[in-house]
């Protein structure tokens, strides 16, 4: 193998390690949050991201979209925008605002929700990358933690392992070669 394919090899695996490591940190923080805290979406540098769990913002968003939230200082009229309901985030739109009191509704449902102080809104909606809330859904469970913990191991050993494997070869070769020699 060439130098530079192994640098390659090399570079992408520690940018694959960079992305498991953030993934872990992110989740353990989030996990942190919620439990001690009881904050179902922390957000740290004023951003945070939220999974589509319902239809009831059809068709602007759909379930599973991952929606990127940005905390602002005021809010208004037909922003999208997801606030903390106990332990569960919803993402409605504002209808209508009444000094702190904010009136929020799902683009699909026929009913308003009930309202809720404009304190209660973590932040608007930014962006939304459709699908992609499926796999933040999959790596929250105990299931993907686990096999996200397993992939950051096995990128970190498998080339030491192959290593190890390949000088335990030549140590084998050379022995060889020795009992060769001391044959002879």
């Amino acid at each position: 193998m060439s130098d530079k394919k192994r640098k390659l090899k090399s570079i992408g695996r520690v940018i694959l390690l960079l992305v498991i490591s953030l993934i872990i940190g992110i989740r353990l923080y989030s996990f942190n949050a919620q439990t001690l805290a009881g904050n179902a979406m922390p957000m740290p540098f004023g951003y945070g991201v939220s999974v589509v769990l319902s239809g009831s913002m059809e068709p602007t968003l759909s379930v599973n979209d991952l929606v990127i939230v940005n905390e602002q200082s005021d809010y208004e009229v037909d922003d999208i925008v997801v606030y903390q309901d106990g332990n569960m985030l919803v993402i409605h739109r504002i209808i209508s605002t009444d000094e702190d009191e904010v009136i929020t509704k799902g683009d699909a449902n026929n009913v308003a929700d009930e309202p809720i102080s404009a304190s209660d809104i973590k932040g608007k909606a930014i962006a939304h990358i459709p699908f992609v809330g499926a796999l933040v859904r999959f790596l929250k469970t105990p299931v993907g933690f686990i096999l996200i913990i397993a992939a950051a191991i096995l990128l970190l050993e498998l080339p030491n392992l192959r290593e190890r494997k390949k000088a335990m070869e030549e140590q084998e070769k050379i022995k060889e070669e020795i009992k060769r020699l001391k044959g002879e």
